[in-house]
């Protein structure tokens, strides 16, 4: 395939001419290749917060950084061919947006460094540890698995009298068996019941919501997932239509009608992801950059949609929230 028809350098939020990338010559310019989790225009506020977090230490595009975006959809299945492409046009760091990006950017190089804003290191072997990951990858972990738990116990406090919840996963990706592991562990401490409906494409949506129904369903859970935040409207007006209360991971969900989310601000680890690759290019090995962990979680409500769904969120619930959006 031409490399020229094949990526192209952002330019506010939104591909460019593919053969700007091009233009520039590997050379005193840091060209930074990106991995992204799906379509750039669903996540298009989280590249923003990276590129601002390199502004930051003084980095201006197409100045002094050179970033190199995939120009087509990203699919899961052409993961190892886009990070065997940016290996080939030499690109000085990758930033790999999920756990599965950095598998096959690492399967791509054991030598250009890898950046990951959100993903399960540890968790799936792609580092020894969160201290001292070694080889050529750092960046952030998510903590998808250790909210499990948490987010099982936020979503009984406002359907106290659901006793079955569905639980909407992937499980062809890198941290989805993972994920469903932890909730299975955290749902049996609680005596909660879980329906694992499993969605590997967007066309398992709405079966995935039918069996949740034909199954006697009262709650929804939609664990962390690039498929998922991908088409996160649809799971939301799905969710709406079925009258689930759901609680999802990331709060673009809420934004988008969701009742209820928890997990850290994505778009704040787009950001820090940038520090790494900052200290990356100032001549640091990835392998000695300690895997930075969240240390603040969000709890988003949606009262709009309590109120379209008929519930009523307990105000000692509403005191925690970090947002409550009426």
């Amino acid at each position: 395939m031409d490399r020229r028809a094949f990526f192209g350098t952002l330019a506010s939020g939104v591909l460019a001419a593919p053969l700007a990338a091009e233009a520039q010559p590997k050379g005193t310019v840091p060209r930074i290749g990106i991995l992204p989790a799906g379509p750039i225009s669903e996540r298009a506020h989280l590249w923003e917060a990276f590129r601002r977090g390199l502004r930051e230490f003084g980095y201006v595009e197409d100045q002094n950084i050179i970033f190199i975006f995939p120009s087509e959809e990203v699919r899961p299945e052409r993961l190892p061919q886009l990070a065997a492409k940016l290996v080939s046009l030499k690109v000085d760091v990758i930033v790999a947006a999920t756990t599965d990006a950095v598998r096959a950017a690492t399967n791509a190089s054991k030598t250009i460094p890898i950046v990951t804003p959100v993903s399960l290191l540890v968790e799936t072997g792609l580092v020894a540890s969160l201290a001292r990951p070694g080889g050529n990858i750092t960046g952030l972990t998510i903590m998808s698995s250790e909210l499990s738990g948490k987010r099982l116990e936020l979503l009984k406090s406002i359907a106290p009298g659901v006793s079955r919840i569905a639980v909407l996963s992937n499980p062809v990706t890198a941290i989805g068996p993972i994920q469903m592991r932890e909730i299975e562990k955290a749902a049996l401490a609680m005596g909660v019941r879980l329906q694992p409906l499993e969605v590997r494409s967007s066309g398992d949506l709405e079966p995935a919501f039918q069996a949740a129904a034909k199954g006697g369903a009262g709650a929804l859970i939609a664990l962390d997932d690039a498929l998922m935040f991908t088409h996160r409207t649809r799971i939301v007006k799905l969710a709406e239509r079925s009258r689930l209360p759901a609680l999802y991971g990331f709060r673009e969900f809420v934004d988008a009608g969701g009742l209820m989310s928890y997990a850290p601000d994505p778009a704040e680890m787009y950001r820090r992801a940038a520090t790494f690759v900052d200290k990356v290019l100032k001549g640091a090995r990835p392998g000695d950059l300690p895997i930075e962990q969240p240390t603040k979680f969000d709890l988003v409500i949606n009262l709009k949609t309590a109120k379209a769904l008929g519930l009523t969120i307990p105000p000692s619930l509403l005191q925690r929230a970090d947002q409550v959006i009426e």
